[in-house]
Order: C-alpha cells, then sequence, then structure tokens
C-alpha cells in the first residue's frame, strides 16, 4: 500500500507557522531566568564584537591592499586620492557579516533556523543567497581586473623609455578597463538570471540576433571603437598630446572607448567622437618647431636682421633654462617674402614636444630688445599727414 505524500506547505502556511514560530521564541525569552538571560546576552555580545573585528580587519586589508597595489605616482605629480581598492565588495562583505551575526544571535536566543532554509521561504532565501553572491564576486572580479590593468599599464608606463610609448600604454589602460567591465557585468546578468529561472540558451541566441541588428543599426558606434583602438596602436595620438580636431585645438585629455576629449587654453572641453576625427593634426608628437616669421622694414639692413635672429638662438639655446627644450641649432631659413611694406624673414628652433610656444616667446621677446639695439626696425601701420599746397 502506497503511502500518500503529504502536500507542501503552501506559502500562506509558511507565513502562519512563522508568526507562530515568533511568537514561541518570544514567550521564551521572556520566560528566561535571569543568569540564562545574561549568559545569552553575554554571547550575544561577543558575537556583534567578533563581527565588528572581523569588518574592521577587512578594511585594515583593503587599506594596505590600496597602498600596496595602487597605481605609482610620476615624481613631483600633485597628489590624488586613489580610489579604495574593494570598496563595493567590502560595503557588500559588511551587510553579509551583519545579517550573520543576527543570525548566530537569533540562533543563540532559541530561534529554529530551520525555518529559513526549508519549504518556499527557504528556497527564495536560497536563490537570494546565490544571487548575493554572484554579485559579490562579480563586483571583486571587476574591481581586481582594473586594478590590475592599472597596475600593469602603470609598471610598463615607468619602465619605458620612450614617453610617447608610455602615454601610449596610459591611454589604453582606460579603454581595456571598460572592455573588461562590461564583459564581467554581462556575464553576471546572465548568471542571475540563469539563477531566477530564465533559459539563458534561448536568450543568448536571441541575444545574437538583436546584436546583430543592434549591429546594423549602431555602425556609428562599433566605428568610433574600432577607430580608437586603431588611433592608439597606431600612435597617432596619445593622452598629453597637444592636436588639431577640425578647428578646435588643445591638450588631449582623455581617450575613452569611443570619444577623445580635449581642452583648449581657456578651459574649454571639446569631446569628439573617434568617427568624426577623420583628420588629426598632432603638434606634439616627437619633436616641435618653433616657427619665426619676422618683418622688418625695407630701409633696414637685411644682413644684419639675419645675424641678429642666428645670434638670439644661439644664445637661447645656451641657456639653462632652454638646454633640454631646444634640441638643434637655429635654422635661418631667410627671405622668405616681399610683402607691400615689410621684408619678411623665417627662421625656426627644433624643440622637444609642447616646448615650441615656450620658446618661440622667448625668442621674440630677445629679439624686439636686440632689434632696436641694431637699429633693425621692425614696420608698423602709420599716418603721415601733409598739409595743401606743401609739396
Amino acid at each position: 500500500m502506497t503511502t500518500p505524500t503529504a502536500p507542501a506547505p503552501t506559502p500562506a502556511a509558511e507565513t502562519s507557522g512563522l508568526l507562530e514560530q515568533a511568537r514561541t521564541f518570544i514567550s521564551e525569552v521572556l520566560s528566561l531566568d535571569p543568569e540564562q538571560a545574561a549568559l545569552r546576552g553575554g554571547l550575544s555580545v561577543l558575537v556583534f564584537v567578533g563581527a565588528m573585528l572581523i569588518m574592521w580587519g577587512l578594511r585594515v586589508l583593503f587599506k594596505a591592499a590600496t597602498e600596496r597595489f595602487a597605481a605609482p605616482q610620476s615624481e613631483g605629480a600633485t597628489p590624488r586620492k586613489d580610489r579604495g581598492i574593494g570598496k563595493w565588495t567590502f560595503r557588500i562583505a559588511r551587510i553579509a557579516i551583519f545579517i550573520a551575526a543576527i543570525a548566530i544571535v537569533l540562533r543563540v536566543w532559541g530561534w529554529d533556523l530551520a525555518t529559513f532554509t526549508e519549504g518556499p521561504i527557504g528556497a527564495v532565501l536560497g536563490v537570494a543567497w546565490r544571487i548575493a553572491l554572484i554579485i559579490v564576486l562579480s563586483l571583486a572580479a571587476i574591481e581586481i581586473s582594473q586594478l590590475a590593468i592599472r597596475r600593469l599599464f602603470a609598471r610598463v608606463a615607468d619602465r619605458s623609455k620612450n614617453f610617447r610609448r608610455a602615454a601610449q600604454v596610459r591611454t589604453l589602460a582606460p579603454v581595456l578597463t571598460g572592455v573588461s567591465t562590461t564583459t564581467l557585468v554581462i556575464a553576471a546578468t546572465m548568471m542571475t538570471l540563469s539563477e531566477v529561472g530564465v533559459e539563458i540558451g534561448p536568450l543568448l541566441a536571441g541575444a545574437g540576433i538583436v546584436g546583430l541588428a543592434i549591429g546594423f543599426g549602431a555602425q556609428t558606434i562599433v566605428k568610433d571603437f574600432l577607430t580608437g583602438i586603431f588611433l592608439i596602436i597606431e600612435d597617432a595620438v596619445s593622452v598629453g598630446d597637444v592636436v588639431m580636431i577640425a578647428d578646435f585645438g588643445g591638450v588631449v585629455e582623455e581617450m575613452s572607448i569611443r570619444t577623445i576629449k580635449l581642452r583648449d587654453f581657456d578651459g574649454t572641453v571639446h569631446i569628439f567622437p573617434y568617427s568624426e576625427a577623420q583628420v588629426i593634426h598632432n603638434r606634439t608628437k616627437g619633436f616641435s618647431f618653433a616657427v619665426f616669421d619676422l618683418s622688418i622694414d625695407y630701409s633696414s639692413d637685411i644682413a644684419t636682421a639675419l645675424e641678429v635672429m642666428k645670434r638670439i638662438g644661439e644664445e637661447l639655446r645656451q641657456e639653462d633654462a632652454f638646454k633640454g627644450a631646444i634640441m638643434e641649432d637655429i635654422e635661418i631659413v631667410g627671405v622668405d617674402a616681399l610683402a607691400d611694406s615689410a621684408v619678411m624673414l623665417k627662421a625656426r628652433l627644433k624643440t622637444a614636444p609642447g616646448k615650441q610656444w615656450t620658446v618661440k616667446r622667448a625668442y621674440l621677446q630677445r629679439v624686439k630688445v636686440a632689434f632696436d639695439e641694431a637699429g633693425v626696425e621692425i614696420p608698423f601701420p602709420h599716418l603721415k599727414i601733409v598739409p595743401p599746397g606743401s609739396a
């Protein structure tokens, strides 16, 4: 004879049983004698003290990891506040420790925890626990991957003898960080959906079809991403370069997955998708030139002016402040044009990348003083009044 199986308890019955157990628990706690209540109270305090010590140990561990593994700063750089390692992981771990401490305290006072591990409530709590574990592990993986990428690329950049290669490596770091974070988030989302009963097989197939459709509709985004990758790999531009894109120029402040950000002299930030940066004029790759277009009066001696220009260039290169900025002797091109009211003279100095503007300002200041001393006149607009009948 087959024994009939007892029907599974309904959620309403589970809730009723839980309330009944809560009433029983409260009545038992109130009926405890003072010695038992003091003993269990002391154990509860020890549990919470232990939980606080564990939280403190984790905080010290994450702080030490931040100081040990944070990306190093270059000498002389402005001190920055690094984001703590394991920030979100620590927060969720702290909540988990607090919940575990409460569960232990309830068990100390006589609550039967089997209520939370059996039946529909236990099933829901089991799913919630697995999802929480997935979230914690995913956040830890994201933070560890970001730390590893930043640390690895910072070390490679610091050991690189070529500053262009170092800048290129630093530019790649945030791009790879974004890609790894996106990949981990997608994987965690799929695992979470699987835990709540969603079949991810058809979902992945559907995602492939939807992704293909989105790919056709989002060709510009894909183009931006690929163009940015090739710009970085080919070393066309890096963070810290001074470039011109269309009619805008500035220092490359950031290169993300699909955009490049320039900050100009007055602080304005210009943001361009890579697909719109069809032509990039890089003014600081390898070396630069400080170009001088000087105009002198037709009555001035050209040979004297050229000699002054050459002498000032040589003297400027010998100054301590410009020995590292000027790479070669001044190149005197000579007479470049005969304008309406001036003779145009051209010269240039080869400088380290980005130093051309500083060198140019210093040279022009000195050459103006030297022209005045040598009697070389720089033309300027003036008005000559001739009274009628005086000619």
